[in-house]
């Protein structure tokens, strides 16, 4: 017992006799990015003469609800370690990492010395601006089909002529300037590019339809990130974006604009949005737009409707927007019923259960048919390739010269 205690008594003089023998940083990046994986990094250095090994708990924000965080493994004398997890968030706000605990033994491995670092560091979860960044690249170079976004056979030539160029293999023969083909003698070719600096307002519902989660994330936020990734390409593409939110109000009006600095202006205006998820209230949001858009625009709605009832009350403000401006209306089809549909029935509960998904399933498909029916342009889709659609709907518009 003598010499085990004399043991422990080294050991300890030998972790703590140096003041800080480790070293640690949690380096935070500026803000996180809603929905993805964001990595965190740690930094751990060895002060100490001889190997430790280390035990990492780190103290992650409340909203992860996870408390079982453990990294470990051992540092050679005065080297250093990086560590990197990554942590997915699915509400916007900010978000505090607590303190950062590094539990460190030598070698003899009797005593355990604690250290802490980065009590209290703050860090805000912004829409997804990886998914902006992602989009905006497949969308602006050409790489469309990466991600599913498709390329649209243009209609006609409803676009602002650009140049006179020489032909090359691939070019619509439709273009083909004949005075220039026959001055220059060889084949020549109008091109076009998209028209510029229209207006085009995302407005989207904050009610309590768009409440409803998938996969950890609300339907309001699936919008907001798609907000984001599609005013980033309108944007790119020289059109003008605006944004509106309302529930049983006017939450946010956003006038178009193309400057440089207005997606960040975006960006704030869909970082601070905040809704108890009340019922909506689309007189409201027709008396808004027929007040404040006075020119021709594209609008696309972001909203949801469960049952045909639900569309019927709001048909009369949906025909009303229709009426001066091109509206997409953008709702969401229900992956737990489609889950539910392609999965075998065992049972009579589960027959009828299956039936009724299908039910719901051909109302949502009839909902689509009633607003073509009234000139509604439509986007129904799965939360997940909300983006994907709203950009290739975008693109369709553009290249048909609808607006």
């Amino acid at each position: 017992m003598l010499l085990l205690g004399i043991a422990v008594l080294f050991d300890a003089i030998t972790l703590y006799k140096k003041k800080e023998g480790i070293s640690a940083t949690r380096k935070l990046p500026e803000k996180f990015s809603n929905s993805d994986v964001n990595e965190v990094p740690l930094q751990l250095t060895n002060r100490y003469p001889f190997k430790v090994a280390f035990e990492v708990i780190d103290e992650i924000p409340v909203q992860f609800q996870k408390r079982d965080f453990l990294k470990t493994g051992s540092i050679a004398a005065g080297e250093k370690t990086r560590i990197t997890y990554g942590l997915r968030p699915v509400e916007r706000g900010v978000y505090t990492f607590g303190r950062l605990n590094v539990f460190v033994t030598s070698p003899v491995k009797l005593v355990k010395r604690r250290y802490v670092f980065d009590n209290g560091q703050p860090v805000k979860v912004y829409p997804s601006f990886i998914q902006m960044k992602k989009y905006a690249f497949l969308a602006i170079d050409n790489k469309l089909t990466q991600f599913g976004l498709k390329k649209i056979r243009r209609i006609g030539h409803t676009m602002e002529f650009e140049q006179i160029k020489d032909y090359v293999s691939g070019d619509d023969v439709r273009t083909i300037n004949w005075k220039a083909t026959a001055k220059r003698g060889d084949l020549m070719v109008n091109q076009y590019q998209d028209e510029k600096s229209q207006p085009i307002y995302s407005i989207i519902d904050a009610s309590r339809v768009m409440k409803m989660p998938f996969e950890g994330l609300t339907l309001l936020d699936y919008a907001i990130n798609s907000t984001l990734a599609f005013s980033n390409v309108a944007l790119k593409k020289n059109d003008k974006t605006g944004l509106i939110t309302f529930s049983n109000t006017i939450i946010n009006h956003l006038a178009t604009s193309s400057k440089k600095t207005h997606l960040n202006t975006i960006l704030e205006v869909l970082y601070s949005i905040q809704t108890r998820f009340l019922d909506s209230d689309f007189g409201r949001l027709y008396a808004e737009v027929k007040r404040k858009i006075t020119h021709r625009s594209l609008l696309l709605l972001y909203t949801n409707f469960e049952h045909e009832s639900a569309l019927q009350r709001q048909l009369p403000y949906l025909k009303g927007l229709a009426q001066k401006h091109v509206l997409v209306v953008i709702f969401f089809e229900n992956t737990e019923l489609t889950e539910l549909i392609a999965k075998k029935a065992a049972n009579t509960p589960e027959i009828y259960h299956k039936t009724i998904a299908q039910k719901m399933d051909y109302e949502k498909k009839r909902m689509v048919k009633e607003l073509e029916r009234h000139g509604i342009q439509t986007v129904l889709t799965k939360p997940e390739d909300l983006t994907v659609n709203t950009i290739n709907k975008y693109l369709e518009i553009k290249a048909r010269g609808i607006l």
